[in-house]
């Protein structure tokens, strides 16, 4: 029916995340609908890694529910819930220096069905195409974000959490990916985003969840954005 809801790939609700003595997260709730792009704002330190990891339960100890295509997770190990369909892109990339560029591109095993075809994947990131054989110690900041963005296409994750994907890039690079981003939401593709780079994030987002202190303060849906740019600004302190 025209107009009807998603239906729900991720549903959060009361999580506490801990690392070690340390109570990161405090309730955080937010809920995000297939083919949804949403994004998690807010300072450093505010606790959007956090949720992201512990969405797949890559924290120490967590507490309240995490809802997964309709399964709920807390309790699962991170490899379960990976098989659910979760693709998550980390901050620091994670590429074997010493494999090449099509070897890191083949290593995750599938989670689920349909992911992208090396093809698809080169002609999205035609850079990678030509590095191919390259190790990974050797690709630029630019090329090693386009291949663990690339890595996770191929496993079939419907549900992608991509923690700061611009961070440090030069602006060449950070329209390609803004471009992959768009087009893998076209594509139906369900995506998190933590981003620190607003430009960025703002196009490209359904909804923005704003975090502080480990916990959702406010939402500002797609259409509200230019009304409530000045209050976002002011919030993200730039």
């Amino acid at each position: 029916m025209s107009g009807a809801a998603p239906r729900e790939m991720l549903r959060v609700t009361g999580l506490h995340a801990f690392y070690g003595e340390s109570h990161i997260l405090h309730g955080v709730d937010l809920v995000v609908g297939e083919g949804e792009l949403v994004t998690l704002l807010g300072r450093n330190g505010s606790g959007r890694t956090t949720t992201l990891k512990a969405i797949l339960g890559l924290t120490g100890r967590r507490t309240g529910s995490v809802v997964v295509r309709g399964r709920e997770t807390v309790g699962l190990p991170p490899h379960r819930i990976a098989h659910l369909g979760v693709g998550w892109c980390p901050e620091e990339r994670g590429i074997f220096g010493s494999l090449s560029a099509e070897e890191n591109l083949l290593l995750p095993p599938a989670v689920g069905s349909g992911g992208m075809t090396v093809a698809e994947i080169y002609e999205m990131f035609p850079n990678l195409l030509e590095r191919r054989r390259s190790p990974g110690g050797r690709l630029s900041g630019g090329e090693q974000q386009m291949l663990a963005l690339a890595r996770i296409l191929r496993t079939g994750a419907r549900l992608l959490l991509l923690d700061e994907i611009t961070e440090g890039l030069a602006p060449v690079i950070v329209q390609v990916l803004g471009k992959a981003v768009a087009s893998l939401k076209a594509r139906g593709f369900t995506v998190v985003l933590v981003e620190q780079n607003f430009r960025f994030a703002a196009p490209l987002a359904d909804r923005h969840y704003l975090l502080e202190r480990g916990r959702v303060v406010g939402q500002v849906p797609a259409a509200e954005l230019a009304a409530r740019e000045p209050e976002l600004q002011g919030f993200l302190g730039v």
